[in-house]
């Protein structure tokens, strides 16, 4: 009897020993998982520090276009036809043109053409000294445009072209008879070449003088 209520005892004490060490194990394995399991603070966004006074510039990006501007022509610099100097003239005969002009009493005494009229039956007078012959001496009349054009005397050729003179020999109208210094018309004009012809079979060089004017007697 004293041994089975014995053998109890030790029966309780062993389940009771076994009670507590499975607790501990419970025990030991929670502090184990909080020791192991730190706690995180939540991650932080990232944040733009911004700097006082400093900023960052970006260059705007173009966008392509879809069409690029043609570029304008390109055209060497324009320059004026050089006219090359006259060379020796070939021989030819002389043979001179113009046109005269009564002025206007608005300008009268002026150098200008501004309000003239042509002058018919007007003569123009060809004078030239040449160094071999006697001066001669050539006339023609205006038509009705105030256009003259004469001949010099086939004695007279290109090559003694600066010696003669064309002027104003006389007017038809007494109100408009004096002859104007303009273009040389009262003191006689140089010839100034203006193209070679073919005049009744025979080489010409026509020159041009003027235009030449009367000076008109205008009440006051």
């Amino acid at each position: 009897m004293a041994k089975a209520f014995l053998l109890v005892q030790l029966l309780l004490l062993a389940l009771s020993f076994l009670a507590l060490s499975s607790h501990g194990e419970e025990l030991a394995a929670a502090v184990t998982s909080d020791a192991v399991s730190p706690v995180r603070p939540p991650a932080a966004s990232p944040t733009h520090h911004h700097h006082p006074g400093h900023h960052h510039a970006h260059a705007p990006v173009p966008t392509p276009m879809a069409h690029p501007p043609p570029h304008p022509p390109v055209h060497p610099p324009a320059h004026p036809p050089a006219h090359p100097p006259m060379g020796p003239m070939s021989r030819r005969f002389i043979a001179v043109q113009g046109v005269v002009y009564c002025k206007s009493c608005k300008y009268s005494g002026v150098e200008t053409l501004l309000g003239a009229t042509p002058l018919l039956g007007a003569v123009v007078k060809l004078e030239c000294n040449n160094t071999k012959y006697r001066p001669t001496v050539q006339t023609a009349k205006t038509d009705k445009n105030g256009y003259f054009f004469l001949m010099a005397p086939k004695t007279i050729t290109t090559f003694a072209f600066h010696k003669c003179k064309a002027s104003l020999a006389s007017s038809p109208l007494p109100t408009c008879r004096l002859p104007s210094p303009l273009h040389g018309g009262a003191a006689g004009a140089v010839l100034r070449p203006e193209k070679p012809a073919l005049i009744d079979n025979l080489p010409y060089m026509v020159f041009n003088v003027g235009p030449f004017a009367f000076e008109p007697q205008c009440k006051p």
